[in-house]
């Protein structure tokens, strides 16, 4: 058997410095790009996995509480029964032959994988069309016509790997060179800022105020723009996260007119990030689509503001991340660019089969009546108000922490705190080379085993610093996260005040 070469002797073979991937060669806006979430500071996390695995008394912990990124059920959330039920079915067809199987599922598992699979043209090991199984389509039109009570069209939607590739696809066709400027808010999602600059794009940032509850104002926007122009950009599109990542904050009807209004007279499209439009913990709250806003304006309006509006089956209460399932609905859209938006999916083929079926299981769930109805719905409310109770404890438990502020996460899955740095800290940590949010989460991280990411990652007001947080921690864990930061806290503030 041919043997590797080993690595420390490749050189001999090849000079490193001549390789076609060597670092010196790679497109510096791939090195330019970055993803907070998934940085050093994750990196650092997985070591003290490890250690806690090889020599567990060696840390101050007993182990690692992931709250870096959106990912439910790597902390603990259980999957839902029925969606499960039904992809096992599909993923596995033979299983429906099986009397004694059929016979101990609810029916409406065996009729919707049926009904699946009898569309699906080859199963899921077939490729389907690139715009995703139509029967699928055709639940997902159903369920955002019975959302916004306005007609969609079927061809208009794009079943994608997650709601993430939708927007790469939409920025890769927006972005031309460098003077075209997306802009997006500020705290953002890092999935936007890393894009553009892989594309070489413009980053336009307009500011969401965090003494209005991370509030999004048309003047913060004018102010965006108006600078944006005077460097010769133009403006090509406006990114909107609602429910708010990493903000939390949940956007009002008149407020999203507001901004619809701005973008039809600055002629821009506007991208709607609509992923946690399920995470509305608020009772006094509610998701209203931007699709239904612009509808219910007047026709001048309501013809003619282009809009994408993306969703995604990784949040809400399913949490199914790992299947990456989303979809992406267009509006007001040339259908000249619906084609192009159709070739640019067609590269991939099409998006994978089991995250489409679970796009299925997301807009159209199970129905009073139904066989799986009522375990359904329990183990729904459940993991939802849970979540609620949880947003509510650690926003709680924040805001009694010295020197740190944070507003309500009224949906989502995220607490963005402000952390009012001592002066000694900050000068410490611009000797370290980094700024003072990125020390003090990785002194967080090594002291507790907490891994959030510092606010830097995702943009904040100059001379303020925050973490972003998840909630996601199954609630036995959430009072531990508490405890364990505001044992943290109070020992670094007694440090270095």
């Amino acid at each position: 058997m041919m043997q590797g070469i080993p690595r420390n002797t490749w050189a001999i073979f090849r000079p490193f410095s001549s390789q076609a991937l060597h670092p010196s060669k790679i497109n510096s806006r791939i090195k330019n790009m970055e993803y907070a979430v998934r940085g050093a500071l994750v990196l650092r996390a997985q070591d003290h996995a490890k250690t806690l695995k090889t020599d567990p008394g060696k840390l101050p912990f007993k182990d690692i509480l992931l709250c870096n990124i959106g990912n439910p059920q790597s902390v603990g959330q259980v999957p839902l029964t029925f969606p499960r039920q039904v992809l096992a079915m599909c993923t596995a067809p033979s299983l429906l032959d099986n009397e004694v199987i059929r016979s101990e599922l609810p029916a409406d598992v065996v009729v919707r994988a049926e009904r699946i699979l009898a569309n699906s043209g080859g199963g899921m090991g077939a490729y389907s069309e690139s715009k995703g199984l139509e029967i699928i389509r055709e639940s997902v039109k159903e369920y955002i016509e019975k959302r916004d009570g306005y007609s969609t069209n079927i061809d208009d939607l794009f079943l994608t790997n997650g709601a993430s590739e939708g927007v790469k696809t939409l920025l890769n066709m927006l972005v031309r060179d460098d003077k075209d400027g997306i802009m997006i808010p500020i705290p953002q999602y890092p999935l936007y800022s890393a894009a553009i600059t892989a594309l070489g794009g413009a980053q336009v940032s307009y500011y969401l105020d965090e003494s209005e509850d991370w509030g999004l104002s048309t003047k913060m926007l004018d102010q965006a723009a108006a600078a944006a122009k005077a460097d010769g950009i133009e403006l090509r599109a406006l990114c909107v996260i609602n429910p708010g990542n990493p903000t939390g904050q949940v956007m009002t009807e008149s407020n999203i007119k507001e901004v619809i209004a701005w973008a039809a007279k600055e002629n821009v499209l506007i991208m709607a990030d609509e992923v946690y439009q399920t995470n509305v913990y608020d009772p006094a709250m509610e998701f209203t689509s931007f699709k239904k806003a612009l509808r219910s304006m007047p026709d001048d309006v309501a013809n003619t503001v282009e809009l994408v509006s993306f969703h995604s089956t990784s949040k809400g209460v399913l949490g199914e991340c790992g299947m990456r399932g989303g979809y992406l609905e267009l509006c007001n859209i040339h259908p000249e660019t619906s084609e192009e938006v159709y070739k640019s999916l067609s590269v991939n083929l099409c998006s994978n089969l089991p995250g489409q079926v679970m796009v299925d299981l997301m807009v159209s769930q199970p129905k009073p009546g139904d066989p799986s109805y009522d375990s359904y719905k329990k183990e729904f409310d459940d993991i939802f108000n849970s979540l609620q109770r949880r947003a509510l404890l650690l926003v709680e438990g924040l805001n009694k922490m010295e020197g740190v502020t944070c507003n309500a996460s009224s949906g989502a899955m995220y607490a963005f705190p402000q952390i009012q740095v001592p002066a000694k800290f900050e000068a410490e940590a611009a000797s370290r080379g980094m700024p003072a949010d990125t020390a003090y989460c990785f002194e967080l991280l090594d002291a507790t085993g907490i891994c959030v990411v510092p606010g830097s990652g995702f943009g904040q007001e100059e001379g303020t610093f925050h973490l972003r947080t998840t909630f996601l921690p199954q609630e036995d864990k959430i009072g531990e996260v508490v405890e364990r930061m505001d044992k943290f806290h109070t020992e670094f503030m007694k440090k270095w005040s």
